[in-house]
Parts: C-alpha cells; structure tokens; sequence
C-alpha cells in the first residue's frame, strides 16, 4: 500500500478550511435561531397591541398594474367582505407612490375600489429582486435577494398569515421558518419548471454548458420544491401552473386551481354584429400586455411584417393597424418600447403600428371597442388574462399553442372554435390574413362562442374560488 504524505502547509490550509466551514455554519444557525426569537416575540406584541389578527400580502410591485395586480386588489376585496374585521397589509417596494396613489391607481387601470383600510409597508430593499441586479446566476441571486426583502418586512410588521402573491417562494419560506407564520402563495408562473430543465437539455445537448447549466437547474430546483413545501396552502392560477407546480412541489392534494379574476361584464356589455364589421373600415388588431421581454413583442411585429407579404397587391392592408396596449413598470421597460419603436421602423411599419403605455381603465375599453383582432404571442404564458379580455370584449384571438391559452381558455375545434392558436410567426401571419379574408358572419359565430366561454374566469368565480381555497386557513388564526 502506498502512504501519501500530505505537506505541512497543506495541512494547515486543510485545517483552517474545515475551521472556517464549522464556523460559518454554527454562525449561520446562532444567526438563525436569534432572528426566530426575535421574530416571534414581535409578532406576540404586535398581535396583543392589535388584537385582531393580521394578513399581509408580500407583493414588492404592487403598483405595477399588471395581471398579477388584478389578483393582488381583487383578493383583498374578497378577504375584506368576509373577514372586515381583520387588518390588512401590503408589503411594497413601490416607495416613491403615497398609499393613496396606489390605491387610486387600482381604481383606474382597473376599476377596483378597496372599500376597507389597507396598511402598506414600505422595502427599500426591492432592487435586490431585480434581475439586473443578477447578471449571473439570477435566479439564485433574485432568490436570495427576495429573502434579503423579506427580512425587511419582517423587521416591520409579522404578521399571522403572509399570502406571497407574486412568486417569491423564498420569501415566504423566511415568513414560515423565522416570523412562525402562517403562509399561503397565489402562483402566476413557477419559477423553474420541466419544460425549463428540457430546453436547456436540447439547446446545449451533449456539451459541458448543458451539463454545468443542468445541474445548476436541478440544484435550484431541489431549493424551490423545498422552499415550496412551507407553505400552508398553494394555489395556481391555471391547469398548466398547476401541473407544472405538481411536478415540481409535489403537493396535489393541498394545491387549488384558481383561475384570476378577468373583468368580462364591461367587456361583455361592447356591441358586436356583422353589420358593425361592415362599416368599420380600420382592421384593428390589439396586443394587450406589460412590456415584458416574454410577451414577445418584436415577434408580434414580425408577424405583421409577415402579414404584409401575403397581403401584398392588397388594399386592405392599408386599414391594417397593429396596436400595443401596456404597461411599464420602470425605466426598462421603457426602453424595451423604445427598441419595439426602432424595430417597427426598421420594418417599415412604423406607420401602421401603435403604442399606448399605462392606458387608464377607460381609455384601454375604448382601444377594446375599437379593435377587431385580439394578439398575445407569450410561449407558455402561465393563464393569459389579455386572451380572455380579448375574447370577452368580441375580438378574433389569436394566442400561442402553449400554456394557458392552449390548456384553459381557447377551443380550436372546429363547430366550437373560441379563437385560433399559432406558434411562429410565419403561422400568426397566415391566420391573421384569414381573418382580414373572413366574412362577417364567420366571425360572428366565433365571437358568440367566444364570449359565451369566459363567462368562468369572471371576478365572481376568482371571488368565489379564492375564498374557498383561504377561508378555513384565515379561520384558524
């Protein structure tokens, strides 16, 4: 047998390495156990202080005016009508709008009034989540960041119930383990799922990008199921969030489908005939979604390029109109619409394409009255809200093949089609021109089937569902 000799002085690195690992791991559970502490004797005043219990909602942009927000404002409403007794937070990192400004945006982009008193808690920590702040490694790094902000809100109010409304499934973690609270999360989009695992299997087969990226993956993965499994109750805003949660949490049994809340009655109230197709002249097409880099904006408009091409000779290009309804968040995304803008002109379609950012409630109804087309082109877009708006208001939809819209919300049998699934953009193109060549009275009876399917994803049903799935937690409290 042969007797390696270690050298002296790797001895000593050896050493001081096995020192300095036992000692930050002993250090990170003093730390640990003395933010538990301190946790749990905060949320023991606040609640003798209070003495009602108190629900927080962990939403960091809740100003945002996105889908996600509809939920965020429609849950408190719900949870105010039948539990008005109990004292409601919002955790924000939206630090430059006073609570009023907030609350009367809810209002406008959405025609929300919150009746009851809300809280807010300000994070001044919110860039941590950013993805900027992350250029490698980002979603460990959002991950940690997340945490980072829910220690802030700790520090502020803990509260007996945190419902994450967002995705920060770390965050809530830190709610359960170290505040001793109560936890419930309204998932959008998981933040890691197969399909993620098996596109980066294809993209990068065989080489060592695709074996370090994998791992990396699957090592988040593991975090996230474990992150997952603290949470008291789940719910997923379609089938295929749902199916995707299960895979990954595995929890079928306390995980509830609860579709979000889509304002139809107003939508529903438009006037469509045959006989309105006929006078309109423009053919309008609406893409309602936030400037976000996975709405696929630009293959919207590559469609319309598309379009153009196979309409070539024909004058009813010319009443072709391509519009983007949207908001912005922050300065990014202003810029993303200023790249749309240059794109568009690179295309030459500046001047049949156009862009209303952070449209009032009102003006987005008058963009749905006008348009005949509705466009969403996200892949695997985890429900579709924009879809259902579309259908609701009387537009042809066109939505991509994957996710919700594929799973949930659109028929393309024939006898009961609802709308029309593409995936690239060759496709989009070719069924927006069959859509310029249909009559009148074809489009008529998909509208009527469409409309007479979304009447599920109302605000009632989300209303209903939402306080099925939390009642009997918000009882135990």
């Amino acid at each position: 047998m042969i007797k390696m000799e270690i050298p002296p002085g790797m001895k000593i690195v050896l050493w001081l390495s096995l020192y300095s690992s036992g000692l930050s791991v002993i250090i990170f559970f003093l730390l640990f156990v003395l933010l538990r502490k301190r946790f749990n004797r905060a949320r023991k005043r606040h609640r003798e202080a209070v003495d009602t219990p108190t629900v927080a909602f962990f939403h960091p942009y809740c100003n945002a005016g996105g889908g996600g927000e509809r939920v965020l404002w429609c849950a408190i409403r719900a949870m105010q009508t039948k539990f008005p007794d109990i004292k409601y937070v919002v955790y924000t990192g939206d630090i430059e709008s006073s609570p009023e400004e907030i609350l009367q945006k809810a209002y406008k982009r959405f025609n929300i009034k919150v009746e009851g008193e809300v809280n807010f808690v300000y994070l001044h920590r919110r860039p941590w989540v950013e993805a900027s702040r992350w250029p490698h490694f980002t979603m460990i790094g959002q991950s940690i960041g997340s945490m980072w902000l829910a220690i802030e809100a700790l520090d502020s109010i803990v509260p007996d119930l945190c419902i994450d409304t967002m995705g920060y499934a770390f965050a809530l973690s830190l709610f359960h383990h170290l505040g001793g609270c109560k936890t419930a999360c309204y998932v959008h989009y998981p933040t890691i799922t197969p399909d993620m695992l098996q596109y980066v299997s294809n993209k990068h087969r065989g080489s060592l990008k695709a074996i370090v990226k994998l791992r990396y993956y699957r090592f988040f993965a593991y975090l996230y199921a474990k992150a997952g499994a603290t949470c008291d109750l789940v719910m997923a805003n379609s089938s295929w969030t749902q199916d995707r949660l299960d895979q990954v949490w595995k929890r079928p049994l306390d995980t509830h489908r609860v579709y979000p809340p889509c304002e139809v009655s107003e939508l529903l109230a438009i006037p469509r005939s045959p006989e309105l197709d006929n006078k309109q002249d423009e053919f309008r097409i609406l893409s309602v979604a936030q400037f976000r880099p996975e709405k696929d904006h630009p293959m919207q408009l590559r469609s319309l390029y598309a379009l153009r091409e196979l309409l070539y000779g024909n004058d009813a290009w010319e009443k072709v109109k391509l519009v983007f309804a949207g908001s912005c968040r922050h300065e990014e995304d202003h810029m993303r619409v200023q790249d749309l803008m240059n794109l568009a002109k690179h295309l030459a379609l500046d001047d049949y394409v156009e862009f209303k950012i952070n449209l009032s409630h009102e003006d987005l109804m008058d963009e749905f009255k006008k348009a005949k087309v509705g466009l969403h082109a996200m892949w695997n877009e985890h429900f579709g809200i924009g879809v259902v708006e579309c259908m609701a208001a009387g537009l042809l939809t066109v939505a991509h093949g994957s996710g919700g819209p594929l799973m949930d919300i659109i028929e393309t049998a024939e006898g009961s089609r609802t709308g029309w699934l593409a995936t690239e953009e060759v496709e989009y193109a070719r069924i927006l021109y069959t859509l310029v060549m249909l009559s009148a009275t074809q489009k008529d009876i998909v509208r009527t089937a469409a409309r007479s399917s979304v009447g599920r994803f109302s605000t009632d049903e989300f209303n209903k569902s939402f306080m099925n799935a939390v009642s009997s937690l918000v009882s135990s409290l």
